[in-house]
């Protein structure tokens, strides 16, 4: 292996793009993901405690991505959806392999690998041996694109992790494909930012918000509740025990 480079922090745009999609078509796919997710029971609210995040983030709500592996149409019809946004926001021809993110993100990374016929490896939260290598299982080479996927983003901090791995055994990595992300945190736009990583999510918490008061899921209070978090996730989290601040 070449000894591993940082990428450039600058964020080049895709050079092709495949069936671009329309704003509607994109909202379209967000709001069907969130009532998929809500269908299932993925989304839990919190009663006399919160829940705490693995960020230390106290929140009233809670999601289980891992859930959509158990639903043979569900997930199917989510990847779907996810080559779709990958093709259009990133370009097929633009990644040379899938990369899962352990453990979460490896059978969804296997699922839309087989979709895009592409390559698949998986990178571990811990190296198991020496040197840059030993967070990835797979066969690369130095400079090889890849595609970071995973089932949710909370703060952004694993991914960084995930994408610091990948680049530090020679891979390119820029751009990270879930299905979920919680898109409430500033912070984690500027990090994500100056890391030089784009992120890429079929919904967030705000669609399954709108998607709850739409089809009048969860209770008048709880939807109360939820908003009041997604407004101001930090000052919520310290009025009920959780952290003040995200750390990198």
């Amino acid at each position: 292996m070449k000894d591993p480079r940082a990428m450039p922090k600058t964020l080049p745009q895709p050079l092709s793009q495949t069936m671009p999609l329309s704003p509607e078509t994109r909202a379209d796919f967000a709001r069907r993901t969130a009532l998929a997710l809500l269908d299932i029971r993925a989304v839990e609210v919190a009663g006399a405690r919160p829940f705490i995040l693995s960020s230390g983030i106290a929140s009233p709500v809670y999601i289980n991505v891992r859930k959509v592996i158990s639903v043979p149409a569900l997930r199917e019809k989510l990847m779907s959806f996810a080559t779709e946004v990958i093709d259009a926001e990133i370009g097929r021809t633009n990644i040379d392999a899938i990369a899962g993110a352990e453990t979460a993100g490896i059978p969804f990374a296997a699922w839309i690998a087989a979709l895009t016929g592409l390559p698949m490896h998986y990178v571990r939260k811990r190296a198991q041996g020496f040197g840059p290598e030993a967070h990835i299982e797979g066969i690369w080479e130095p400079g090889q694109r890849v595609l970071l996927v995973e089932d949710l983003t909370t703060d952004g901090a694993s991914k960084l992790r995930f994408c610091e791995a990948l680049r530090a055994a020679g891979l390119a990595v820029q751009d990270v494909f879930m299905l979920f992300q919680y898109d409430i945190f500033p912070e984690t736009r500027v990090a994500m930012s100056e890391a030089g990583i784009r992120l890429h999510a079929l919904a967030t918490w705000q669609d399954i918000l709108d998607v709850a008061r739409a089809h009048d899921r969860f209770t008048p209070q709880q939807r109360d509740m939820i908003a009041d978090f997604l407004d101001n996730p930090l000052d919520w989290s310290a009025a009920h025990g959780g952290a003040r601040s995200l750390t990198f």
